[in-house]
């Protein structure tokens, strides 16, 4: 969907600078339908959320093929929105992961389901390029149509999947105010880090297809890059837990912000295949860093009973960021150019490595109150 979803928009749009809306929609879907969708697993429990939400992807994914069909850019868009959604619940696998798992394995159980993004890195737009001519007449409307056979299958999956429930009195025990949670520095570090990993993500990841297409480089070679930057994204999941655990959240957030700094440097050196190849590999690997590490930190903030509404405000502030992201990317490509928009990227890492250094500072002054008490 990220990588068709903007060469579409900008065919179907009348005005190009709103190219990147459709992908600003899943975004935004995802951003609404977080905190709705810890409410409704906690009820009804995640494997029934998850079964649910597949169905709920598959209708959006058709509704895009309808949109295809008939050229109506706003058709495209309220399917898109229906994606985000889905996508929505998608990002409690890794929480699913982590509460089912002991405090020591969390780092690690959460990498493995994100690295399970390294088959999707590969699948997905290789499934986009090879199925968009299924109709010839009209251009990815067989991209979609496999992506709704996709969550299909999905659901099929998920309802084999056993994943423990809440018990009646964790139900009934709200646990602290939410602000009283938001408040603490762990909560701060990492929702700060989450939200500027994945907006700075979707603010050069978004643009990069068009890019590539206003600098005369094939689909074929945007497709190819943007699957160096997924597999980036959730390749280093099968190590980044164990990286953690070794040397420390703050070491490996560091160099994720490290990492995006590079990535920019990459991008503004020049706009052959190899400059945008390397750029977004880079890109996804230190958002790998720092996301892995904020979910991560995000785990000791929290009882079980508090998980849900913690979990839903972490991830409804990080969607909103980077629909922010995903929007300004196309009007910012559109208006002023491809160095701009990589530009507007520095004072958010300078941000984030600020961030992770003050929380290193926190957690030290706490352990050094712990050994001396």
């Amino acid at each position: 969907m990220f990588f068709v979803g903007s060469l579409i928009g900008a065919e179907l749009a009348t005005n190009k600078a709103l190219a990147t809306l459709p992908v600003s929609a899943v975004i935004l879907g995802t951003a609404l339908m977080t905190v709705p969708a810890s409410l409704v697993m906690r009820r009804v429990g995640r494997r029934a959320g998850f079964m649910g939400a597949a169905a709920v992807g598959g209708i959006g994914f058709l509704t895009c093929a309808l949109a295809l069909y008939f050229s109506l850019f706003w058709v495209l868009c309220v399917g898109a929105l229906t994606v985000g959604f889905y996508h929505a619940f998608c990002q409690y696998y890794r929480f699913a992961a982590a509460d089912a798992a002991t405090p020591e394995f969390r780092p690690k159980a959460i990498s493995l389901v994100m690295a399970g993004g390294v088959v999707a890195g590969v699948l997905g737009p290789t499934l986009a390029v090879n199925s968009r001519e299924i109709f010839p007449d009209i251009e990815y409307l067989g991209s979609y149509l496999a992506l709704a056979a996709l969550t299909m299958c999905i659901l099929v999956l998920v309802s084999f999947v056993r994943i423990p429930r809440l018990s009646e009195a964790e139900r009934k025990d709200t646990g602290r105010p939410l602000l009283e949670i938001m408040r603490q520095p762990r909560f701060i570090a990492a929702a700060g880090s989450s939200m500027i990993a994945y907006g700075i993500m979707s603010l050069l990841m978004t643009a990069t297809p068009l890019a590539m297409r206003a600098c005369d480089h094939p689909v074929d070679d945007a497709g190819f890059v943007i699957q160096w930057h997924v597999v980036g994204m959730f390749a280093p999941s099968f190590f980044t837990g164990h990286l953690i655990s070794r040397f420390g959240l703050v070491k490996i957030m560091l160099t994720g912000a490290i990492l995006l700094l590079l990535a920019v440097a990459s991008a503004l050196h020049g706009i052959t295949i190899l400059n945008f190849m390397a750029s977004m590999f880079m890109l996804g690997v230190g958002w790998n860093f720092l996301f892995v590490g904020g979910s991560t930190l995000l785990t000791e903030v929290h009882t079980v009973s508090e998980r849900g509404k913690t979990q839903a405000a972490h991830d409804f502030m990080v969607f909103a960021t980077t629909a922010m992201g995903s929007f300004l990317s196309g009007q910012l490509l559109f208006h002023f150019g491809w160095e701009r928009v990589n530009l507007m990227a520095l004072p958010l890492i300078i941000t984030v490595t600020l961030l992770v250094i003050w929380f290193a500072f926190i957690r030290r002054a706490e352990e050094a109150a712990m050994r001396s008490a």
